[in-house]
């Protein structure tokens, strides 16, 4: 498996189970973002050695504004032109050979074929907000954009919403959905977003 559009498969061919396992559980984003590594492994086929959780990578040099923002907000006796991300669910190519320590971020970050942001409705007395994620999506557009300047290369970028809060007053608004589709054709970032009752897909 050594494309982007494998993997979109790989979501299309779990999306169902995904959304079935997840309406069943209330949960954190943390325990969600387990439930779809899980299912990418089972029904995806994605290889063992090609999806990876929460790895931490150091992008050097940032050339971003986003990042060269997100930089000058840290305390300048650490600062520097690096900054780390941490992305929720990474694919990488068969090439990183299943290695992507923090200490082999140059290699994490080059190989990387697609990164997926995860995001849940579990706040207590609050739904997710716009800002919120469009912060996420403008953090994967970076990410996106510095593996291009830096590797000359594409990958793929997309965020999963899972907002099964039982009550309308926890889940995301409507309004707020719509504002999140068009930034995600925009930015031509992979949505999927589901409900206890309805669900949307949406590639690019």
């Amino acid at each position: 498996m050594e494309t982007i559009s494998e993997f979109r498969k790989s979501i299309s061919n779990s999306y169902s189970k995904i959304i079935e396992e997840c309406r069943s559980v209330l949960g954190s984003e943390l325990h969600y973002q387990a439930m779809v590594y899980h299912l990418l492994r089972v029904l995806g086929k994605v290889p063992l050695s090609q999806l990876g959780m929460n790895v931490k990578t150091t992008i050097e040099d940032c050339k971003t504004d986003f990042f060269k923002n997100r930089i000058t907000k840290k305390d300048e006796r650490f600062r520097s032109n690096n900054l780390e991300i941490i992305p929720d669910i990474s694919f990488y190519s068969n090439s990183l050979k299943a290695d992507w320590r923090r200490r082999n971020y140059k290699n994490t970050l080059e190989k990387t074929l697609y990164s997926l942001e995860i995001k849940a409705s579990e706040r207590n007395k609050g739904r997710l907000q716009f800002k919120e994620i469009e912060t996420d999506f403008l953090k994967l557009k970076a990410q996106y954009n510095e593996t291009k300047l830096m590797f000359n290369k594409e990958i793929g970028i997309g965020m999963m919403i899972i907002d099964v809060a039982p009550f309308e007053n926890e889940r995301m608004k409507k309004e707020t959905l719509n504002k999140i589709i068009e930034l995600s054709k925009k930015l031509s970032i992979d949505l999927w977003y589901f409900t206890q009752k309805e669900n949307i897909e949406i590639t690019y």
